[in-house]
């Protein structure tokens, strides 16, 4: 018996709804096969990041090499890359490998606002790592500094913004709609590998529960891909948790801020 392997390559969380932690549940909830290498280590909880303590760079390589060579990966999430040298070992250590099934999220900014990328990673993760993801991630504010600054304020402009990002970035784009106003969200996926557009709608959930939920989304997208899902429908499975796994957890009370959604909603 195999298990389906997913690597991610994040950052810590010590309130443990974000980063690392939130994609190992998120991987295993997902009934999948969780290894990691750490990026970084953050002081954080429900209340925001307090500060960031980066691993070597030579650290990093050698968890990813230690974890594909022995165990083996078929599929990867990409969490916290803060400075453009963590990106380019990244980058580099991933296509010795020739791994597939990367799904990239651009993390720019922390929900609390914090900066968690130096400016001069953006261009490197454009260049250097955007074009070896089979699929990207991004939320509102991530998507408009790729695309260079554009402002992105309603629910019509994302299909032609996820599209554009998706050409500009070689890779298709799932376009995440929940820093809109709406109370009905819909994220768009642009399948570059079929050249189509699906809408992934939901309702908003009226909750201070959302911590995490750009991390959930990546590394449920990336288990579904390891267990064999298309593109489609991996995108479609993945809203579907991270949505359920928000409703569920959106009663509970835990910290003082953003607290997570709930990973394990279909176990307990």
């Amino acid at each position: 018996m195999k298990y389906n392997k997913v690597l991610t390559i994040a950052g810590s969380d010590s309130g443990g709804g974000a980063g690392i932690q939130a994609d190992i549940k998120t991987i295993s909830a997902c009934g999948c096969y969780a290894a990691s290498a750490i990026t970084a280590v953050t002081v954080q909880n429900t209340l925001g990041v307090k500060a960031v303590h980066p691993i070597p760079v030579d650290v990093i390589e050698q968890q990813i090499e230690a974890v594909i060579e022995d165990i083996g990966v078929d599929a990867v999430k990409i969490g916290m890359l803060h400075s453009a040298e963590v990106v380019e070992v990244v980058a580099k250590t991933l296509a010795k490998f020739h791994v597939g099934n990367i799904v990239l999220d651009p993390v720019m900014v922390s929900t609390s606002g914090h900066r968690l990328i130096e400016e001069s990673a953006v261009n490197t993760l454009v260049g250097k790592l955007m074009p070896s993801a089979r699929v990207i991630t991004p939320n509102i504010p991530e998507a408009e500094i790729l695309l260079g600054g554009v402002t992105l304020e309603h629910q019509s402009e994302l299909p032609e913004a996820a599209t554009e990002l998706a050409r500009k970035a070689g890779t298709s784009v799932l376009l995440k709609a929940g820093h809109l106003t709406e109370d009905k969200l819909v994220d768009i996926f642009y399948d570059i590998e079929n050249k189509c557009v699906c809408e992934l709608p939901s309702v908003r959930v009226h909750t201070r529960n959302t911590h995490g939920t750009g991390c959930t989304m990546s590394s449920a997208f990336a288990s579904f891909l390891a267990k064999g899902l298309s593109l489609k429908d991996a995108a479609a499975s993945a809203k579907k948790y991270v949505n359920d796994a928000i409703v569920a957890g959106a009663d509970y009370e835990i910290g003082r801020g953003f607290g997570p959604v709930k990973h394990f909603h279909k176990f307990w």
